[in-house]
């Protein structure tokens, strides 16, 4: 096999020096490579080539500084639907919405290939890529390029946002949960279940954003700082990040579980025919807290979570 090119990138005008890069990596057939040459390290770029191409290439070192570094960058041999329905979210939110729509679970069950994913949610997987297919490119707004946003201001958008939401969402919800179940609980005995399942959602996702907020997210935004001032990382006492990680990927699966007994319970969030105007208030409310819960983990599953696992062995190292 042909030695890789090298692309010296301290040649090229700063303003071309990405869209040059994207060029070489888009002309690779699967297993080639090339190898930049720059005068510092171009990690950012390898967060910007993650987030509009995907996890498909590997990122290696082979000469890391002071005055002059080298990373070759080789595109990987991909099997037909290795990629998992959480990277194709992550890429393109777009996608998100069609899994969505079809019921197929992209954050909790976000590490699955598209045709695990697909034959779970018992669809046609070639009606489904070429639902994906006629998307076409994914060309995000700025406000909503979470994929190429740098960590702390991803956690810190999730904490105003999304936790925000959860919080100013309790009192709402448990008060309608109450209320409808006094009153239509005999007519409709699913409402007392549905109340447990509310309730207990409810109570896990406080106690999950209290711990975020303040253990992990507050080492996540370290570990962003320490990049942009290249700086090693500290040794957390939890070990590494990918413990808090796990405990908070787990608190998800036991959320989603609990909106997926919802979604049954509810019959898609049905209001019956007896149903009053605080029961639609009811069921619609819940509709829109696990549509927002839904992007919510899966900003976290499949973006700030592994990214912030990924740089945490690379300051590490």
């Amino acid at each position: 096999m042909a030695e890789p090119k090298i692309l010296d990138v301290t040649l090229i005008e700063p303003r071309l020096k990405h869209p040059t890069i994207f060029q070489y990596f888009d002309a690779l057939q699967a297993g080639e490579a090339f190898i930049i040459h720059n005068d510092h390290d171009p990690k950012p770029l390898y967060y910007q080539l993650l987030g509009e191409r995907g996890d498909i290439f590997t990122w290696e070192y082979q000469v890391q500084g002071p005055m002059e570094w080298r990373i070759r960058i080789t595109k990987k041999k991909q099997e037909n639907n290795s990629e998992t329905v959480g990277a194709i979210a992550a890429r393109d939110l777009r996608k998100a919405e069609v899994f969505r729509r079809h019921g197929i679970d992209f954050c909790c069950g976000g590490k699955r290939s598209l045709q695990e994913a697909c034959e779970d949610a018992g669809v046609d997987i070639e009606a489904i890529k070429q639902e994906l297919e006629q998307l076409g490119q994914p060309h995000p707004s700025p406000d909503k390029d979470y994929n190429n946003w740098d960590l702390d201001f991803l956690a810190d958008y999730i904490v105003q946002v999304h936790h925000k939401y959860v919080t100013g969402s309790l009192e709402a919800l448990t008060d309608l949960s109450q209320k409808v179940t006094h009153r239509h609980g005999g007519a409709h005995p699913e409402l007392q279940e549905l109340k447990r399942h509310v309730v207990a959602l409810l109570t896990e996702m406080r106690s999950h954003q209290i711990k975020e907020e303040r253990v992990l997210f507050p080492f996540i935004r370290q570990l962003a700082q320490c990049l942009r001032e290249h700086k090693k990382a500290g040794n957390p006492p939890f070990g590494t990040v990918e413990s808090p990680v796990q405990m908070m990927i787990d608190d998800h699966a036991t959320a989603a579980a609990h909106v997926r007994e919802i979604e049954r319970l509810t019959s898609g969030y049905q209001v019956p025919s007896d149903g009053c105007d605080s029961y639609r208030l009811y069921f619609a409310k819940l509709q829109e807290f696990n549509k927002d819960l839904e992007v919510h983990l899966h900003l976290e599953n499949n973006i700030l979570f592994p990214k912030a696992v990924e740089l945490e062995k690379e300051l590490i190292s």
